[in-house]
């Protein structure tokens, strides 16, 4: 229910470019929490709905199945919804990143928009496919038509080796049968999969839903018959797969530091292009570099190909993966240590150019927070807490045990309020972590740098890793002064019943507050008392 309001009239100095503020403004006048939920009962569908009811209705359509393997392979943490982006993000981008793969999603409007702008902001530089559909196509089954139409429609071979198609929330919640998709047309390759937002907790994990499924289709083809190389051909050394995004800089320092053991970096997965699976599953052993990748495990391991964990980090990451790598590859000692005596001196040289000082807190949802602590450690820095937002799992026990070890504590399935409560109460020099630390930290003068874009963005492994992050470490230590400066100017800005944008004196309603406030504790009784029912 609304009523007009006058319009608001414009100031001397005021800029416009339309007349669409001279539209008249539209009051809301609240109803009380139950006239709400009589007039707008949950149906369970949208994507707004709670994540235990998405799952109730998932399985209610037949899709119990997916989400039985989805929690097997990414249990939940203490939150029922993802803290980060949509999931599904992970494994758009890596459908997007592949050559002569076309990815399709399918799911609400809202959600495709803002997977799309996303992608692109990220730098994609291809379509992003959308399957539009409403509440009848959705009940009817004429969305999974419409599906299996446009996978027909974009399967041409002269363009593509395969088309992925993603079920978003909605869904996945009315059991839209993907499986039913033809595994192949017209030699083009169908994949589908289900990422829920209330399935899969972080878009790091969603990266390994599409990866394993793709490993799982190459290794059916392969065992089938012969299978085409990939691009960049063969190599006439023994590979050694690398599972998990890395910055480009990494895997061609690891093919470096293998190359005295008579071993060459294969693949990195997530791949670039189709054929790079079948290479990758003909590798004689992987290294998960980020070790949630379990579906993507499954397959290797599915294919007698031996997986273990960590990476070169650090001085005694370096010469331990090392070491690793042999015993995988039955290398003689002698190989093993040349190649460590010829790269851990310079790993060591390189940690003590660019030394770190000062207490840290690191957070983050990318997978490798436990590789940046190691590497903090061996530079100097004092790690007083390491907070992941992805799952424990057999291939980080070795980053666990060294950073436990050293008093470090470690949060798998971290919550925001787990790493937020870490800055609070450990006063760290410098707070690494996503937006929402960043700038949890910031209000509190506290030097911070965002994971993903100035942490991810770098090289780890080697020396090249070493001596990548002691810089920009330092420099945003040293910038405590400003900091307090900036804090000590704006004390008090935009905080509170001052926040937003105002032409003069903030118009504080004490009066609103307070009936707001009657509002929340009368729908607080409402609820205990139907506890007590």
């Amino acid at each position: 229910m609304t009523m007009p309001e006058a319009t608001r009239p414009l100031t001397a100095n005021e800029v416009t470019y339309d007349r669409a503020a001279e539209a008249p403004v539209e009051a809301i006048i609240e109803r009380d929490a139950d006239d709400r939920a009589a007039a707008m009962p949950a149906d369970g569908m949208g994507c707004h709905a709670p994540a235990e009811q998405m799952e109730a209705a998932a399985r209610a359509a037949g899709n119990g199945d997916v989400l039985d393997k989805l929690a097997a392979d990414y249990p939940r943490g203490p939150h029922d919804k993802p803290e980060s982006m949509c999931p599904a993000f992970g494994s758009l981008r890596v459908g997007l990143r592949m050559r002569r793969v076309a990815t399709v999603l399918s799911g609400s409007a809202c959600c495709v928009y803002g997977l799309t702008f996303v992608s692109h902001f990220y730098g994609a530089r291809r379509s992003v496919g959308y399957v539009p559909f409403n509440s009848e196509t959705l009940v009817t089954g004429k969305l999974f038509e419409d599906i299996r139409e446009a996978v027909h429609d974009l399967a041409d071979p002269d363009r593509y080796d395969a088309v992925v198609v993603i079920n978003l929330c909605v869904p996945t919640a009315s059991g839209v049968p993907l499986r039913l998709l033809p595994k192949e047309i017209n030699g083009v390759r169908i994949v589908g999969i289900d990422v829920p937002g209330f399935g899969v907790p972080t878009h790091a994990e969603a990266k390994d839903v599409l990866s394993g499924a793709m490993l799982a289709y190459a290794r059916a083809e392969a065992e089938a018959g012969p299978v085409p190389a990939p691009e960049s051909g063969r190599s006439d050394r023994p590979q050694l797969a690398l599972l998990g995004e890395m910055f480009p800089a990494d895997p061609m320092m690891i093919g470096a530091m293998l190359a005295p053991m008579g071993l060459a970096a294969g693949p990195v997965v997530p791949v670039r292009e189709w054929r790079e699976l079948y290479a990758a599953l003909g590798c004689g052993a992987v290294a998960a570099i980020h070790p949630f990748y379990t579906a993507s495990v499954r397959e290797f391991q599915a294919a007698g190909r031996p997986v273990f964990g960590s990476a070169p980090v650090g001085v005694e990451g370096t010469a331990d993966w090392l070491a690793a790598v042999g015993d995988a590859f039955g290398v003689p000692a002698a190989q093993v240590a040349a190649a460590q005596n010829a790269f851990v001196p310079a790993v060591k040289a390189a940690l003590a150019r660019v030394p770190i000082t000062g207490r840290i807190t690191l957070s983050g949802y990318e997978g490798s927070e436990l590789l940046v602590a190691r590497l903090l450690i061996e530079s100097g820095a004092d790690v007083a807490y390491v907070g992941t937002a992805c799952p424990r799992t057999p291939w980080s026990e070795i980053d666990r045990e060294w950073l436990e070890a050293r008093g470090v504590p470690v949060k798998f399935r971290a919550s925001l309020a787990d790493d937020l409560a870490a800055v609070d109460g450990l006063s760290p020099d410098l707070a690494i972590g996503t937006t929402p630390v960043v700038q949890h930290a910031k209000e509190r003068a506290i030097p911070s740098l965002y994971f993903t874009n100035l942490i991810s963005a770098r090289p780890l492994m080697g020396p090249a890793g070493a001596g990548s992050l002691g810089e920009v470490i330092n420099a945003a230590i040293a910038g405590k002064a400003r900091m307090d400066g900036m804090r000590a100017f704006f004390e008090g800005v935009g905080v509170g019943d001052a926040t937003g944008v105002w032409e003069g004196a903030p118009n504080l309603r004490p009066d609103f507050r307070a009936a707001h406030q009657k509002k929340l504790d009368k729908a607080a009784r409402a609820a205990k008392a139907q506890e007590m029912i």
